[in-house]
This record gives structure tokens, sequence and C-alpha cells, in this order.
């Protein structure tokens, strides 16, 4: 699971690293599972093809949850080890891969608040999720992890237009930016009453944070070659933030 994570979601990998060591494999099991749901649309050839996909993987996250038998596969058995160890909630994956079906839709997010909604059901369910595998079930750190969630996705989106085309289609990228800006204000609020232990969740809001800052001194402009380069301090940026207590 973690060589899968570090491949595809460097990011939350990264962030993975923080937690404690018997937690790890709950992280990645989450991580690699958004990994799969989240590239649906990249390995179909028709939107069919993508829901049928997004089925199966309600199929066994129910039998995860339900005690069916385990399908062997390299994610859905440690995902469904998770499910069952730490209690994590069904209705966090059911709304995350419903709102995967979105995907399979050309038409671009027309409004700042379908990008918020979608962006809350994709990425603040994982933080969720996130936070429940490390034992957290806090109202102050869900409350964090909304925002985080949000503000992480808002940025991604940023990072992938020069790749997706119909995201370039909707809104303005310096009034996403600024969403995500507010966002991670209104987790920030939060952080006098978040226990250490819900940092390695949160901490996606450092790697939102630079690349906000990186967009803002492009002038806005996604395309700008400059963005596409990785963050070779990305490392350090968050172990300074797990050592100071922040997100």
């Amino acid at each position: 699971m973690a060589a899968l994570v570090r491949r595809h979601d460097h990011d939350r990998f990264q962030t993975a690293l923080f937690a404690p060591a018997a937690r790890r494999e709950a992280l990645f099991a989450l991580y690699a599972f958004n990994y799969e749901v989240a590239r649906v649309r990249e390995t179909v050839s028709e939107p069919m093809l993508g829901q049928i996909r997004l089925q199966w993987w309600r199929e066994n996250i129910a039998a995860a949850f339900e005690g069916g038998s385990v399908r062997r596969h390299i994610v859905v058995e440690p995902l469904t080890a998770a499910i069952r160890a730490y209690g994590l909630t069904r209705a966090h994956f059911d709304r995350l891969i419903d709102a995967r079906e979105r995907d399979l839709d050309e038409a671009p997010l027309a409004s700042l608040a379908a990008l918020e909604e979608y962006a809350e059901a994709t990425s603040s369910r994982l933080v969720y999720l996130a936070l429940e595998s490390l034992g957290v079930r806090d109202p102050a750190a869900e409350q964090a992890g909304f925002h985080v969630g949000i503000a992480y996705a808002l940025a991604g989106l940023l990072r992938a237009m020069p790749y997706q085309p119909r995201l370039s289609r909707a809104l303005a990228p310096a009034e996403i930016a600024t969403a995500a800006s507010r966002h991670l204000g209104l987790a920030r609020a939060q952080h006098s009453a978040v226990p250490r232990s819900a940092l390695p969740a949160l901490l996606p809001a450092i790697v939102a944070e630079r690349r906000l800052k990186r967009l803002a001194w492009a002038g806005f402009d996604p395309f700008d070659p400059v963005l596409a380069a990785p963050d070779a301090m990305q490392s350090w940026r968050l172990a300074a933030a797990w050592l100071s207590r922040r997100f």
C-alpha cells in the first residue's frame, strides 16, 4: 500500500508518515482507495463503464461493513481491515463514491458553490476517514477537516487546470484561490481546539497553502510552467508544521 500511495499520491504519502506506525497502514489503504476511485474517469472509454466500476467499489465497501467475504484485491483487503479495525463511517465512503460519478460528466461545475460541494464530498470526506483512522472523533478536528479538505481539493483543481481543459472553462483561478484561502483560514481558526493526534490528517493544509502562494506569485495563471515543478522542500515544510503543532 505504501508504495502505491507514494507513487500516485505523494502529498498524502508524506503526511501519513507523521502518523503513529500502527495507524499508517489504515491511512495508506484509505489513500489508495481514493486514488482508485479518483482515476475511474481516466481508465474508462464511456460513462457507463465508469458507473460499473464505481458500483464495484460500492459493493466492496458494503461487504466490508456488513461482514461479507473479502475480495482478493490489493486495495480492498487492507481497506476492509481498516474499516473493521477502526469502525470507520460508511456514509463517508458512500458520499465520496457518489460524488465521483460527477467526474463522468464532461460539463464543468458551473458555480463556486458547486465546486465547494464537490470538494467536500471527495476531499473532506477522506479527511474525516483519516481522522477516524487516527482515533480522532473530535468536533473541532472534524470542522477543521471540513475546511482543509475543501482547500486542498480547490488548490489541486487549480494545479490540474493545464491537464484538464474542462476545468478552465468554469471559474476564474483567482476566485477559486480566494475561496481556498478562506477555507484554510477557517480551518486554522480551530487550531487551539484540535488535538495533536489529528495533525497527520490535516497536514494537507500545508501543501495547499504552498500551492496557493506559488499561484499568486505566478499572477494566478495556472498555466505558468513554473507551477509544474514539484516543491522540493515539501517534506521539510510538513516536518516543521508537525514540530510546531500547526496545519
